[in-house]
């Protein structure tokens, strides 16, 4: 296939000085650049010949110093859409998880700064990632968010 790793993932907000906020200031992304575009290639490529976005583009520093994952914010100026059925069954609602060290105190900080939980965290009892503890969260635009807390190994 020719695949060699996955450069970034992006999702679409409806306002994005607001999700910047959300990422970086709420869940510690680092910005790492923002920019207007309507250029002819972009245009062609998300299939939108009168395209106007703005972009933002965000990591989680890994701690070993490597460039981390990026998390591409795309808000669609012109065409403007609407946010369909965001319910995680429905198929092309998607999520990204995100590690954490202690599952119980991020819940608690971002519960008390009016981050919306689907629940509290919960015990992970089976599959690759029993032991550990998980919840899914929301973002400004309901996308779907999820904590892991791996499991504790000996």
């Amino acid at each position: 296939m020719g695949l060699t790793g996955i450069l970034h993932t992006g999702l679409t907000v409806s306002d994005l000085d607001r999700s910047i906020a959300f990422y970086r200031d709420l869940l510690g992304l680092e910005l790492i650049t923002q920019w207007d575009s309507s250029q002819p290639y972009l245009r062609t490529v998300v299939g939108y010949p009168d395209a106007e976005l703005r972009i933002a583009l965000l990591r989680l520093p890994a701690p070993d110093g490597a460039p981390g994952h990026h998390i591409e914010l795309l808000e669609y100026r012109r065409p403007r859409g609407s946010r369909g059925d965001a319910n995680t069954y429905n198929p092309g609602n998607g999520h990204v998880a995100f590690m954490v060290d202690d599952l119980a105190a991020t819940y608690a900080q971002l519960r008390a700064r009016g981050v919306r939980f689907k629940s509290a965290p919960v015990d992970i009892t089976h599959g690759r990632n029993a032991g550990g503890k998980a919840v899914y969260f929301f973002d400004p635009d309901d996308i779907t968010l999820e904590m892991i807390q791996p499991a504790r190994h000996a």
